[in-house]
């Protein structure tokens, strides 16, 4: 919260005489002030200081005291505005209120009407700095690391303050093992990077790695590194990921796609914390956190032989499920307003608007690509947006009940019933994580009939 002690006030107005005397009103060791002339000295004065306060004249040389408070409210909205007027222009103070003027007072002023009018004030500068930090405890968690990972982490839904809660806590400690489930798009890589920059380690390297997209041939090189001559081909010493994530934090993205020959290796290296670079013998200690994610299920990979179990509970000292988009649709319009102000930053454009059937038809809809899916169709509604409001043509969505009927009719294969229905079960239970109850509401069928024809197609839960 601003304490008093370093309060910024920026008075506009272009009688020196006016400015002078405010600041002699005005004039305490808990206050900085700043004095402009004219409009454009003031926003020179705004960009390049935090100002909490400013007072500003009706009556302004380049643009009018009302176009000015409406531009600071638009491009400053953190600063709260005081207005100056003259007896006979009460009609403008009304407008200036309508316009998000805090307060006012009149020429020729006392200073009791300007204390007060400062106090009045001081006191919404004080309420908006606690809004932000609880937004900031909900939402982005910290501007330190937001800017490190380039976006933020956002949602009000319980889902999302016990996640923030959640990576708060494991942030804390220093080796544990996190592993990271959920559905794709769902922004596991977001999660890995916020407990890594809210961790003792944040000033050293984050490395993320995609565990899919590492041919076996070149498994070792890449996590291990090798020396020089150690194959054909090897024309120089190569630090491996573990090397260069030492005393930062690995992210292991879709571990669940790790070969099962490739997994006892990686769990020796886990449980020994040393690696040895391919052609060397030569055991070299590393002290990198792990943290690993997946979209599949693979604690029951397990039962099939296709993760190792010991391999599991190694990397699973800590597990975090982020919930699919779905499953939170009340972060869903924080999500889009978050978004379409992104783009406009990124791509220049100045979209102050969405139409409410946007935000109720984005409510209905399933999202199977979850937080990316949106961030996507946010961007191309943008791009193709030529004015300042984003309307229902401005998104390719399909009717909700179209996205639950489509199947994919392409090919020339012949389709069985059957096996669309059993598909279309196997679907809605990994969807829901094997939540009977879940998946029956996916399917639009009651639990009864869901478990029925579960035994019918012995279909494994």
């Amino acid at each position: 919260m601003v304490s008093i002690s370093n309060l910024r006030i920026l008075i506009l107005d272009d009688e020196k005489l006016v400015r002078d005397e405010l600041e002699e009103f005005l004039i305490d060791p808990n206050f900085r002030i700043f004095k402009a002339g004219s409009p454009s000295e003031a926003f020179d004065i705004m960009d390049k200081n935090e100002i909490h306060i400013a007072i500003i004249d009706v009556n302004l040389p380049e643009m009018n005291g009302l176009d000015v408070l409406e531009k600071v409210k638009h491009d400053f909205p953190e600063i709260e505005v005081i207005m100056i007027s003259g007896y006979s222009e009460m009609d403008s103070v009304i407008h200036s209120m309508r316009l998000g003027a805090s307060d006012f007072f009149t020429k020729p002023f006392r200073l009791r009407d300007v204390e007060s009018a400062i106090e009045r004030t001081k006191k919404f500068v004080h309420l908006k700095k606690s809004l932000i930090e609880v937004k900031r405890n909900y939402s982005i968690i910290s501007e330190e690391f937001q800017k490190a990972m380039g976006y933020e982490i956002i949602g009000d839904s319980p889902q999302m303050k016990n996640l923030i809660n959640l990576i708060g806590k494991v942030a804390k400690t220093e080796n544990t093992s996190v592993l990271i489930t959920g559905e794709s798009g769902t922004g596991k890589e977001l999660v890995a990077r916020a407990i890594h920059y809210l961790s003792s380690r944040k000033e050293n390297y984050f490395y993320a790695v995609n565990c899919s997209a590492i041919p076996e041939s070149l498994f070792e090189s890449e996590f291990f590194g090798h020396t020089k001559g150690a194959f054909t081909g090897a024309s120089a010493s190569k630090v491996g990921w573990f090397e260069a994530a030492n005393k930062g934090t690995l992210f292991l993205d879709e571990i669940g796609d790790l070969q099962l020959n490739l997994q006892t290796k990686f769990l020796r290296v886990l449980e020994d914390r040393k690696i040895m670079k391919v052609g060397s013998n030569i055991e070299i200690p590393f002290d990198t956190r792990i943290i690993a994610a997946t979209n599949q299920n693979i604690e029951g990979l397990h039962s099939e032989k296709g993760f190792r179990l010991d391999l599991y509970h190694r990397i699973s000292s800590f597990i975090i499920h982020l919930e699919p988009l779905r499953n939170r649709k009340e972060d869903i319009p924080l999500l889009l307003d978050y978004f379409v102000k992104y783009f406009n930053r990124v791509m220049g454009k100045n979209i102050s608007e969405i139409d409410g059937a946007v935000i109720r038809r984005l409510l209905t809809y399933e999202f199977p690509g979850n937080v990316r899916e949106l961030k996507n169709m946010v961007e191309r509604a943008v791009i193709i947006c030529d004015g300042n409001r984003l309307s229902l043509s401005h998104f390719q969505l399909t009717h909700p009940k179209e996205e639950k009927r489509r199947i994919d009719f392409s090919t020339d294969e012949n389709l069985d019933l059957e096996l669309v229905e059993m598909d279309c079960i196997r679907k809605a239970l990994e969807r829901s994580n094997n939540n009977k109850s879940k998946a029956a509401d996916l399917l639009n069928i009651t639990w009864q009939s869901l478990d029925r024809r579960i035994k019918k197609y012995k279909i494994e839960v």
